[in-house]
């Protein structure tokens, strides 16, 4: 005797295969070069110099601080060269700013693509982060490399360090502007209170000096602030005869990954709520 399945059952349609690992893997690979993509046409596409005023920027401040301090004092704390000097400390720094910067902002950057189930926050996230990130370094290789080439310097390169500082530095900016991007989505006003808390940050990162300037009570106290230890390993790479000693890369790194977790965490939790808003 045939068994008949009931009609409603019937009426069902055929159960969809679940989608694999990879093809998951892809779909995001391709929804974060979209959205790369996207921020560069409209960040860099629409501008008048695109690209170059990326680079301008940072080299006309370091100009600017190189001229200004060449004034003051005859030399700068580590060799010769007051370009050179600024721009091992400046460039760091600036990576690190304009990394929180931008991951801070990136839900209300892409805001109307978060409306599509196909683009994610952490699609958000992750693509200002590979861009900006992408652009620091570029900008660092190119500015330092030409001013090695215009003080005909010859500095014997520590890549290892150098590297690992421009990395602490991506990831701090990253733990940083997660974290900021929650709090300034739950309330405005904390982009406010961040971006004043951040004015003096210049001032206290050694950036214009070396931690080794500073006296011992003022070093017991600025140890704490992560991008000290980031601009002395940055230093380290261009001098050879200066060694960071106090710069420890494991606290950096231990800071930044639990405020990149902190903050994956509380967008995970909220993202929707800032959405909404």
């Amino acid at each position: 005797m045939t068994r008949t399945m009931p009609a409603a059952a019937a009426a069902l349609p055929p159960a969809q295969p679940p989608v694999s690992g990879r093809a998951r893997s892809l779909a995001t690979l391709r929804t974060v070069a979209a959205l790369i993509l996207r921020e560069m046409s409209t960040r860099y596409g629409r501008t008048p110099g695109g690209y170059l005023w990326a680079v301008l920027e940072p080299l006309a401040a370091i100009l600017f601080l190189s001229i200004g301090f060449s004034l003051v004092i005859r030399t700068p704390s580590l060799g010769t060269s007051f370009l050179l000097f600024y721009a091992t400390g400046y460039l760091p720094f600036s990576l690190y700013r304009e990394l929180s910067h931008t991951v801070s902002r990136a839900l209300s950057y892409s805001r109307p693509l978060l409306r599509y189930p196909a683009v994610t926050w952490a699609d958000a996230v992750l693509a200002r982060f590979l861009l900006n990130s992408l652009t620091g370094i570029l900008i660092t290789i190119l500015l330092t490399g030409g001013i090695l080439l215009a003080v005909d310097s010859r500095t014997a390169l520590d890549l290892p360090a150098a590297v690992a500082a421009m990395g602490l530095a991506m990831v701090l900016g990253l733990g940083v502007g997660a974290l900021n991007c929650v709090l300034s989505g739950l309330f405005p006003l904390w982009e406010v209170a961040w971006t004043v808390f951040n004015r003096p940050l210049l001032l206290g990162s050694a950036v214009l000096y070396i931690f080794e300037d500073l006296p011992a009570g003022a070093q017991d106290i600025m140890w704490y602030n992560p991008l000290i230890h980031i601009t002395g390993l940055m230093r380290t790479g261009f001098y050879p005869t200066y060694n960071a000693a106090y710069a420890n890369w494991v606290y950096v790194l231990m800071i930044s990954l639990i405020l990149l977790a902190f903050g994956l965490l509380l967008l995970h939790r909220f993202h929707r709520n800032i959405l909404n808003r």
